[in-house]
């Protein structure tokens, strides 16, 4: 057992997460993501949404403050009526850990050749669409 680490984030996810150096990125996937097709590592998370999975993640590492393109969503399809609510989750979340932080956007093609070249894919639960997120990992201080 180890103290302070949120018990979303499983052994196997924290060995990933370690892993990982300052520009590496992960994305956070939806349960529609097509994670095992894109993952270079997968990490399954089934059951656990994203909104908690990435609060969890923002506890253990900073975002890349070098880029301004460090936290990333799929954006919405043109005509596509999906509900983005979570959207404002997210972004609420990582003001919690990133005040400076801004989000922006990938086309949905583009964000899956982006993951493709992910240090790793987390595969969560999460039901709602368009509820996608790359994150790139900044120094640790």
């Amino acid at each position: 057992m180890l103290k302070n680490i949120p018990k979303v984030i499983s052994p196997e996810l924290l060995k990933v997460l370690c892993e990982m150096g300052h520009g590496d990125e992960i994305v956070i996937g939806d349960g529609n993501f097509p994670a095992a097709a894109y993952a270079q590592r997968l990490v399954r998370a089934d059951g656990i949404g994203a909104v908690e999975m990435l609060d969890a993640v923002l506890q253990l590492f900073p975002l890349d403050q070098y880029d301004s393109n460090n936290f990333v969503l799929m954006q919405k399809c043109a005509g596509d009526t999906a509900d983005v609510s979570i959207w404002e989750q997210y972004k609420a979340t990582v003001q919690k850990y990133e005040p400076a932080a801004q989000v922006s956007f990938e086309e949905r093609f583009a964000f899956y050749e982006r993951a493709k070249k992910a240090y790793a894919v987390i595969a969560t639960g999460e039901e709602k669409q368009y509820a996608n997120i790359i994150l790139k990992k900044g120094c640790v201080l």
